[in-house]
């Protein structure tokens, strides 16, 4: 399994080190616990459940009987069981682990496989508010749910597609999990979310899409799957609030060939000029990063570039940007402004133009 957390360019003696893991801090949202699903505040079940968040003692005795309530005969148990252990994971941290102590990470996942919507998508969220305890995620997925995940971002509510998607995530911090995430087939259907989800959908599957891209053979289902034209169009407009995150998953997936050409092909170039001339100082910084990598093994795709326009706005960079900002686009600069050959198109012909 080949994976990238960084990628190092060379060039004329200079090392650059490409946007690291570490820069995503504030661009991707952290698929933390369930948004939705409260009691309302008079009900049996809500009292029942604040008295239990307040007791230790009556917490355990709780989580002990919904457990064994995920195993009724009776679906209407189940899905009280469910939603009450999904509302108990969301806003108690160490009821975490007490649920899952108590043997209801196996009933949970094969709530995830229900026909029915509403049991489907509680058995999700809660097996995501389970995952955001470290010390459950192996557990999690040795107890076969990554593929019943995957049917629920196939399958399930808005609601259930957009936890499973969370839900993917985390178990994809366990590095041998990535591969078999991708395997399973998220990849494509993580395509399908962040191209025709809502907002928080395609913040999801940006996010989860950029974990799970750091092992090439997911790079490969990603591009194959189409993921650069609902990149292209997020970066390009400005007002959808995903230029950041789709130009983050864009700069793990330029490392691939088939990526460079899948991006040129879907227009990607003018959008990546656009955004180091208008973007934010972090925007420039990741356009500037992606064209530099498509642009170092390819005479083409430099003068596609340099014919876009690219090195005034490059050169403002190279003056004003941050001083990472600055190396990159001084770097490419010099790679554009090189002599380039009378057949340089011919000997790149794999990209319609």
């Amino acid at each position: 399994m080949a994976t990238e957390s960084a990628v190092n360019y060379t060039y004329m003696g200079r090392s650059l080190n490409d946007l690291s893991i570490n820069d995503d801090s504030t661009a991707f949202s952290d698929c933390n616990s369930d948004r939705s699903g409260e009691f309302p505040t008079a009900s049996s079940q809500s009292r029942r459940l604040l008295l239990a968040c307040a007791n230790s003692e009556n917490s355990d005795d709780l989580i002990r009987q919904l457990v064994s309530d995920l195993d009724s005969c009776s679906i209407d148990e189940q899905k009280q069981a469910a939603l009450e252990l999904r509302l108990l994971a969301k806003n108690k941290p160490e009821n975490r682990i007490k649920i899952a102590k108590a043997g209801a990470i196996r009933p949970l996942v094969a709530l995830i496989s229900s026909t029915d919507p509403y049991l489907q998508e509680n058995g999700v969220t809660a097996i995501l508010n389970l995952s955001l305890c470290d010390e459950n995620k192996e557990l999690i997925a040795s107890s076969g749910a990554i593929k019943p995940l995957v049917r629920a971002l196939r399958t399930g509510t808005a609601t259930a597609k957009e936890n499973a998607a969370c839900a993917l995530l985390r178990l994809s911090q366990i590095e041998e999990n990535k591969v078999a995430i991708g395997r399973s087939g998220a990849i494509p259907l993580l395509v399908n979310l962040l191209e025709n989800g809502g907002f928080r959908g395609k913040k999801d599957a940006s996010t989860a899409l950029y974990s799970l891209c750091t092992v090439k053979e997911n790079k490969i289902r990603a591009v194959e799957a189409g993921i650069m034209r609902p990149l292209v169009e997020l970066m390009a407009d400005f007002g959808s609030n995903m230029v950041d995150k789709s130009a983050f998953v864009m700069s793990v997936l330029v490392s691939v060939p088939e990526a460079k050409t899948a991006l040129v092909e879907e227009g990607g170039i003018p959008v990546l000029v656009e955004i180091i001339e208008v973007g934010s100082q972090r925007q420039k910084e990741i356009a500037a990063a992606i064209l530099l990598q498509i642009c170092e093994d390819s005479v083409l795709f430099r003068a596609m570039v340099a014919r876009e326009g690219a090195i005034p706005p490059l050169v403002a960079l190279s003056q004003s940007g941050t001083n990472r900002a600055k190396q990159k686009a001084e770097t490419l600069i010099e790679l554009l402004r090189q002599p380039r050959s009378g057949n340089a198109a011919a000997m790149h012909s794999d990209v319609s133009v």
